[in-house]
């Protein structure tokens, strides 16, 4: 360090954004062939400076930022190398990557250098129980070791690594052998710095004070690696914190501290030092290096700045550098006389082949003046209030940055086009001509044959998204029937996490799971999130549905209330960057295991596998074999989905025969055999360990996992006929065979072995259909292995949410790589093809209906009374009157156009707050024996006081006075009603049943809403009116009572069955209406009638303190007839 030295640069580190604070240099280092100076910050990026001024050269992301920080560099002829705890990067100077290396067993690397092989070879090391050989070249370990210490620092010098370990010692480790020949206690607490160059190591550390934890030692050991003994320490009383040894002068060391002071000391003679101190104001030193000629030195602060040092007359990095490579510098256009009179052709035009960059496609073209980009739901729910506006956390659902087109999201062109709302078209008859209604159905059904403009021509109009879209009148307007003329309901989408749909329409039509499902359901499981449960009732919905169509809305609610789904990415707001591909086979790997778990749960206690676990579980036992002693170790093992493993791309390369087939693939995944890292109990050390399993036995259901990750695995699936639709499996003394096609054939006429042949029940597929197109999931199913005709012929159809119709089978198993590829695949034996078992209805536990299930005492007789097991069975066609309120779980989102009108995006989400069932025949007729109150674990919106008669705390388990119980407890008493053949009656039940998220068959089903209604005059009444009309009874006068409301219901079904057999209807319904008109329809003095039908009216200020008291209504026996009659 010469007296001309002084400081020639200042720089900080480039912080990752522009609004964000500077990162700190976890590592930096000079080049050793060129004039560079390269960091790594806390986050992976690599950043390099050129020349003596620093000038930004290159920089880039080497490691991701989970990571944590750049650890150490290594530097090539070539390109330079750097480590992070989990990976290795190399890159040539200009940042291009030449390998990224990562592996399972890199857990925290913390050093490397290079080994006795020159830079064709690094080893890297860290606290961990693993050292790793890389081949620099290739980017691969070629071998891995097990260390005698886990180092954090490692230096070379000659033919010695020197490695610092994690508690303060020092191994000399031999580079071409990497034995450890001396060890040195450098330390008593870990090392700070070390160095070494030509015979001489020098080291910094710290040590435990009392009262004061760990400081700096005042002292530099010196090691000599001539003789491998320690030499006397160097003092330095201001604590040790960095020591380089010169590049140039072999027994020259210059040591620093954290407060800028420098010491440049001869280790000869250490009473000669030089002393300097650097001025860093409110700093601190992190960092110090020496360039490899010599003459620069360059410090890094806790400011985030680097320092250089050196004489400006002659500072150079490297002893001998190589020229740098920059950017070609741009090359002006040619000058060209341009005016309104220049023709264009004489801008020539070169010859291409491809798509020119000018040539924009048309959904990369933006108008100006965009609306801004709606906020996003998650944000607006949970916005808190400040002085100056609001505040929200962040969902981090988008990336950082990210431009948003609002003029293509205005236009919603990723869906299929909407058909006219059902009062539209009722209008529109009205209205219209015979020959202009046919006109319209027929552009109508021209409209669906195409998607729009943007979407690609070779995806089928069917595949594209659906959307429902929502008129004043709500959901009931839309036209489910345009998009599904079968007899297969479909699933609506705007529920949250009904993404599940195609594998629950799969469950559905597997008739193994489905009989399961029902069965348990019918058992007395009461647990609260059991999802076989759910599965069931959604099972029996759709079943019952025949076409109609339904929503899933109770099971998504189960399954997203499951912590273990966050954790593991299943549930769509946590994880919005996850394909929906790797979501849903995900998903059905839990949601096998779920169920088979709450199926044992119920079962029988035996030692042996349940039932669900015959149909779904794969057993095998897996056995781990040592490759060095061929030790082998043998378990037990499982397996409700299996993920195809394709071969590797090298190896369907290389290979001349024909493509692997369906079944070959089959085999090799079910058997699959890998070669893992392992702990041998023989060996006592880690070894390579090779896994195979051996099959014991097959499931009835055959779930697989496509698991497509590479090119050449899609090419095998778009080859024609390449997914079979039947296979045949052996397992025979631990083997396992898997035959289709003409194989298959000829094992079936042999009949040599017991063969098991499987049939496709359907597909889950993942369509990404066009530019505009959002990816979503269908399902292709053969409805016939689920019909109840054995004689029935297979029929193909898709599901896409709510659009489902019938398809051919070479459209359902054709796959294109370019918007169609499977995700889940579901075989099941053809021998269980049409066993649809309905034996759960005869043994259907009823018992929920006969106990009071309260802590609270019972109510009085005469206001509540429990069914008598004895006398009150309920048969088909028994009445039971119903009456439903419910709360306000989430606000609708509506969007305000251009024009000024509402459009509403997503309607608002309710929840049942309490059930109410009364008797409808016999002495109690009119008595409740459910009235359950429902407790609500989620936020709740609005709790609509004033139409619900609930008041908040009414259902909140510690504040509550009622009789609070589980939705799925108040549920699964509805459904044993429903599947006993009980009528419901009711006003304005297809509401309620929509919100509970139950379908009751019309033949089940007295509404008295349709019951006083006259279609010629478009007008529905509610119920306060035609009571106070009819019955000549006021009620709902302060609030609403569900008792009260079941009870009116039951009345006026009496009332219409006397007008019936007294042949007076008709003039009843002239006078109800003729009234009507002189009051508004409003019962006198009543301020706001109950109208169940949609819209729902938004509450008022009038809100009710208390809730109101059951009121019973006495009944005789007579006038009431079964519909069922």
């Amino acid at each position: 360090m010469e007296a001309d030295w002084d400081e020639l640069a200042i720089v900080q580190l480039p912080p990752p954004g522009p609004h964000h604070p500077a990162t700190q240099i976890a590592t930096f280092a000079f080049d050793t062939t060129q004039e560079l100076l390269w960091t790594g910050n806390e986050y992976g990026r690599v950043t390099s400076f050129y020349g003596p001024s620093l000038e930004r050269y290159t920089s880039y992301r080497a490691h991701a930022a989970t990571e944590g920080a750049v650890k150490q560099f290594l530097f090539t002829e070539k390109g330079i190398l750097s480590i992070s705890k989990q990976s290795a990067h190399y890159s040539i100077r200009r940042g291009i990557t030449q390998w990224h290396l990562t592996s399972n067993e890199f857990t925290d690397l913390k050093c490397m250098n290079f080994t006795s092989k020159g830079t064709r070879e690094i080893l890297v090391a860290g606290c961990q129980d693993q050292m790793f050989k890389i081949d620099v070249e290739k980017g691969t370990i070629t071998d891995t070791l097990v260390p005698e210490a886990q180092y954090t620092t490692m230096k070379r010098a000659g033919q010695y690594l020197c490695a610092a370990t994690k508690n303060g010692g020092i191994h000399i480790l031999d580079s071409g052998t990497l034995t450890v020949i001396k060890v040195f206690d450098g330390h008593t607490g870990s090392i700070s710095d070390m160095d070494a160059k030509g015979d001489f190591l020098a080291t910094c550390g710290w040590s435990p004070r009392q009262q004061y934890g760990f400081m700096l030692d005042p002292f530099t050991n010196v090691f000599s690696l001539k003789t491998l003994k320690q030499l006397p320490p160097i003092p330095f009383h201001t604590g040790a914190a960095f020591v380089r040894m010169h590049p140039r002068m072999s027994t020259t060391s210059i040591i620093a501290s954290q407060n800028g002071q420098m010491q440049v000391i001869d280790l000869m003679n250490p009473d000669s030092a030089n002393l300097r101190q650097i001025n860093l104001y409110d700093s601190y030193l992190t960092g110090f290096e020496m360039a490899p000629s010599g003459e620069a030195f360059a410090l890094t602060d806790s400011n985030c700045h680097i320092h250089l040092w050196g004489s400006p007359s002659k500072i150079h990095f490297p002893e001998y550098s190589n020229p740098t490579e920059f950017a070609d510098p741009a090359i002006p256009p040619p000058i060209m006389d341009w005016s309104l009179d220049t023709p264009l052709s004489t801008v020539g035009m070169p010859y291409y082949k491809e798509s020119l960059l000018s040539g924009w496609p048309s959904h990369m073209v933006f108008e100006v003046g965009a609306p801004p980009p709606k906020i996003d739901v998650s944000v607006l729910n949970t916005m808190a209030r400040t002085d100056v506006g609001y505040f929200a956390k962040n969902p981090r659902s988008k990336r950082r940055n990210q431009a948003e087109v609002t003029r293509h999201s205005d236009r919603a062109s990723d869906s299929l086009s909407a058909p006219k709302f059902l009062s539209e078209k009722a209008r529109a008859a009205q209205s219209s001509s015979e020959v202009d209604t046919k006109t319209a159905e027929t552009m109508e059904t021209l409209t669906d044959m195409h998607l729009d403009d943007v979407t690609r021509k070779d995806v089928p109009a069917m595949y594209g998204n659906v959307e429902i879209k929502y008129s004043k009148f709500g959901v009931d307007d839309f036209d489910f029937a345009y998009y599904n003329q079968t007899q297969f309901s479909g699933l609506e989408t705007h529920i949250t996490n009904s993404y599940a749909n195609p594998l629950l329409q799969l469950c559905r039509f597997t008739p193994l799971i489905r009989n399961l499902a029902l069965r348990h359901t019918a058992s007395p499981c009461l647990f609260e999130a059991c999802l076989l449960c759910e599965l069931g009732f959604l099972i029996d919905m759709l079943e019952k549905a025949a076409g109609l169509n339904c929503q899933a809305s109770n099971f998504l609610k189960t399954f997203s209330g499951l912590s273990n789904a966050v954790s593991l990415n299943l549930l769509e707001e946590f994880a919005p960057n996850v394909p929906l591909t790797s979501m849903i086979q995900a998903f059905n790997r839990f949601l096998l295991d779920k169920i088979s778990e709450e199926f044992r749960r119920m079962a029988p206690t035996h030692s042996g596998p349940s039932m669900m676990d015959k149909v779904l579980e794969t057993q095998a036992r897996a056995s781990m074999r040592c490759a060095q002693c061929a030790n082998e170790t043998v378990r037990g093992g499982r397996t409700f989905v299996n993920e195809l493993v394709y071969p590797a791309k090298h190896v369907v390369k290389s290979s001349r025969g024909p493509r692997p087939t369906f079944s070959q693939i089959l085999k090799a995944s079910i058997e699959r055999q890998d070669q893992t890292r392992g702990w041998c109990n023989k060996c006592n050390r880690y070894q390579q360990m090779v896994q195979r399993k051996t099959i014991q036995s097959v499931p009835g259901v055959l779930l697989l996992n496509a698991a497509i990750q590479t090119h050449e695995a899609k090419l095998l699936w778009s080859i024609p006929g390449w997914l079979p639709q039947e296979i045949g499996i052996i397992v025979d003394q631990g083997q396992f065979y898997c035959f289709e096609g003409q194989d298959l054939k000829l094992h079936l006429q042999r009949g040599v072995f017991k063969i098991m042949v499987y049939e496709l029940i359907g597909i889950v597929a993942d369509i990404n259909s066009g530019e505009h197109q959002k990816p979503h999931l269908v399902a292709c199913v053969n409805t016939a292995p689920s019909s109840r005709d054995i004689n029935s012929e297979d029929k193909w159809h898709l599901f896409n949410d709510f659009l489902v119709r019938p398809i051919p089978k070479e459209e359902a198993l054709r796959f294109e790589p370019s918007w169609k590829l499977p995700s889940i695949l579901t075989f099941q034996l053809k021998a269980a093809r049409n066993s649809i078992d309905d034996t759960w209805k005869e043994s259907l536990d009823t018992q929920i209906l006969y106990r009071w299930w309260s802590s609270n005492a019972e109510p009085p007789d005469m206001e509540f009374k429990v069914l008598d097991s004895s006398t009150e069975v309920p048969r088909p066609g028994y009445p039971v009157a119903i009456d439903a309120e419910f709360i306000r779980l989430q606000s609708e989102e509506i969007e305000m156009k251009a024009d000024g009108t509402r459009e509403t995006i997503r309607p608002d989400r309710k929840g049942l707050a309490r059930v109410s069932v009364c008797r409808g025949a016999g002495e109690l007729a009119g008595i409740p024996f459910i009235d359950d109150y429902i407790a609500v674990a989620e936020p709740v919106v609005d709790y609509l006081t004033a139409w619900s008669g609930i008041s908040p705390g009414d259902l909140d388990r510690t504040t509550s006075p009622h009789a609070l119980v589980g939705l799925k407890h108040a549920y699964k008493k509805l459904w044993i009603l429903l599947n006993l053949g009980c009528i419901f009656v009711g006003h304005s039940l297809a509401n309620d049943f929509r919100t509970i998220n139950i379908h009751v068959p019309k033949r089940q089903v007295v509404d008295t809403v349709d019951l006083f209604f006259k279609p010629s005059l478009h007008r529905k009444l509610n119920l306060k009116f035609l009571a106070w009309c009819v019955l000549k009874e006021k009620i709902q006068e302060d609030t609403h009572d569900s008792i009260e409301d079941a009870t009116t219901a039951l009345k006026l079904w009496r009332k219409y069955e006397e007008f019936m057999d007294a042949g007076v209807l008709e003039q009843m319904l002239n006078d109800i209406y003729a009234t009507g008109r002189e009051v508004g329809f409003r019962a006198p003095g009543s301020g706001n009638g109950k109208e169940r039908a949609p819209p729902t009216p938004e509450p008022g200020d009038k809100v009710g303190q208390t809730t109101p008291a059951r009121k019973a209504a006495a009944f005789g026996r007579i006038g009431f007839r079964s519909p069922m009659k």
